[in-house]
């Protein structure tokens, strides 16, 4: 196999990433662990009933407070009418599948990359089962979120599927679902 600096030799663009400029990103972040500390940030607000709508812009990382992104995103959030919503905007658990989709896709793409790895089309499909009488309060015997999600991505590429696999579980949100990350909630009235 390639080490990751003779395919960077070999490849500019690999995937649509420029792996010379991930290279040097990753050699930079090696010789100063600081520029890999990052801070991404969400705020969202009520509206009416289920609906609420977030607003992504500013975050921290590569040392500094990021000046680049000049758009505002905004997500509006609902429930379909049979949980009681309007169905103005996928629910909170589906932007949940798609923030998992988005980040293994795009950890799936980075690291095949910087190995040399071409994939020509990927897709993924995602299924979350959760049992509502955990959310509702009905049942304290079943989870309050997914009981289980299943990814399945279907790659046109030469690779090993079971190498984009590996590589698949070094996504933050895979980690971040799968590992249990420690939430601190605080509640401020006025």
């Amino acid at each position: 196999m390639d080490t990751m600096e003779n395919v960077i030799e070999q490849h500019s663009v690999i995937n649509g990433v420029d792996v010379t400029a991930l290279g040097s990103t990753l050699t930079a972040v090696g010789e100063n662990p600081d520029l890999g500390q990052f801070q991404f940030r969400n705020t969202n607000k009520w509206i009416n009933g289920s609906l609420n709508r977030s607003t992504i812009k500013g975050f921290y990382g590569a040392g500094k407070e990021d000046d680049t992104r000049t758009k505002t995103y905004e997500f509006d959030a609902d429930e379909p009418p049979v949980l009681l919503g309007e169905d103005k905007g996928a629910n909170p658990v589906e932007y949940l599948l798609h923030a998992l989709a988005g980040c293994m896709t795009t950890t799936m793409v980075y690291h095949a990359a910087s190995r040399g790895i071409v994939i020509d089309e990927l897709q993924s499909s995602l299924e979350g089962d959760i049992d509502i009488r955990g959310f509702t309060g009905i049942s304290d015997d079943v989870p309050k979120g997914y009981g289980e999600i299943r990814v399945n991505f279907r790659a046109k590429s030469e690779a090993d599927p079971e190498e984009l696999k590996t590589i698949t579980q070094m996504s933050p949100v895979f980690n971040s679902i799968s590992g249990s990350v420690p939430v601190v909630v605080t509640v401020e009235t006025y």
